[in-house]
Formats: C-alpha cells, sequence, structure tokens
C-alpha cells in the first residue's frame, strides 16, 4: 500500500503564538486563517507543501479529550491520504484485524479539501486517521508515482 501523509494535528496552548512561529519564522503559509479568527472554522492550518499541511488545534478542541493526568498531548493524530480502492482494503483489515474504528467514515478537511475520514489507533494508543478524496487526480498519480 502507498500513501502520503496528508497532515498532522498538533494541540496548542497560544494559537496566535504558534501561527506566528509557523508562518513568520518556518515561513508556512497559512490555510483559513481569517475563516479560524471569523469563528467560521474550528482551526487553522500551515501548509509545508502541496501534499501536506499541519493544523493547529486550539485547547477548546483538546481540552476535554486529553488523557487524565498526564497533561497535554502535542500530537492530536497523524493523517493518510490514499486511493479510495487503498482505503477500501484498510477499512476491511481493520475490520478483519478487529481494530475498532473510532470514528467515520465521516467527511474532514485536508490538505486537498474534503475527503472522506476513518480514525483508529495503533497498538500504543497513537490515533490515526485514513482518508482518501473522492475525486483528486494529483493525488492518484503521486501515490501512483506517474
Amino acid at each position: 500500500m502507498e500513501c502520503l501523509i496528508d497532515h498532522i494535528v498538533l494541540n496548542v496552548e497560544d494559537d496566535e503564538k504558534m501561527i506566528a512561529f509557523y508562518s513568520r519564522v518556518l515561513m508556512f503559509k497559512t490555510e483559513r486563517l481569517e475563516e479560524y479568527r471569523a469563528g467560521d472554522v474550528p482551526f487553522p492550518s500551515v501548509r509545508l507543501n502541496s501534499d501536506t499541511i499541519i493544523d493547529l488545534f486550539p485547547k477548546k478542541m483538546w481540552q476535554k479529550i486529553a488523557r487524565a493526568g498526564q497533561g497535554r498531548e502535542n500530537l492530536n493524530h497523524f493523517c493518510i491520504a490514499l486511493s479510495k480502492g487503498d482505503w477500501e482494503d484498510l477499512l476491511q483489515r481493520l475490520q478483519t484485524n478487529n481494530v475498532n474504528v473510532e470514528d467515520g467514515p465521516v467527511p474532514r478537511w485536508g490538505a486537498h479539501g474534503t475527503g472522506t475520514s476513518i480514525y483508529f489507533r495503533d497498538p500504543e494508543g497513537n490515533l490515526i486517521e485514513a482518508r482518501y478524496y473522492e475525486s483528486h487526480d494529483s493525488l492518484e498519480k503521486c501515490l501512483l508515482g506517474t
């Protein structure tokens, strides 16, 4: 199976400080920043390249689900993007191996717009999102190496 890292999600304490660091120091382009500040979307993102973004989850999004007694975990989850066929095969393998899908299939926003996602955990509890985009020719070409 071939896939791309679609996005990484960081839980942040000070969203403006993190936005400034990633956009001014690292020079990553912001995504949905105006919409976030206007309250129209729940979080902003910064773009690493055409295929990968970092989502910056403000405290109100993660504080309720932080593990008790362990404080804030910085990495919320990571996401892999697959072709629709590989995503369907993965879903079947998860079911065959009794891996619980915690959420999904659900529509979620990512590096290539809105896709269909599922969420599950690895054996050590790391949350993984796997998604496909219904129609994204350049992602298919990238996954196929063409």
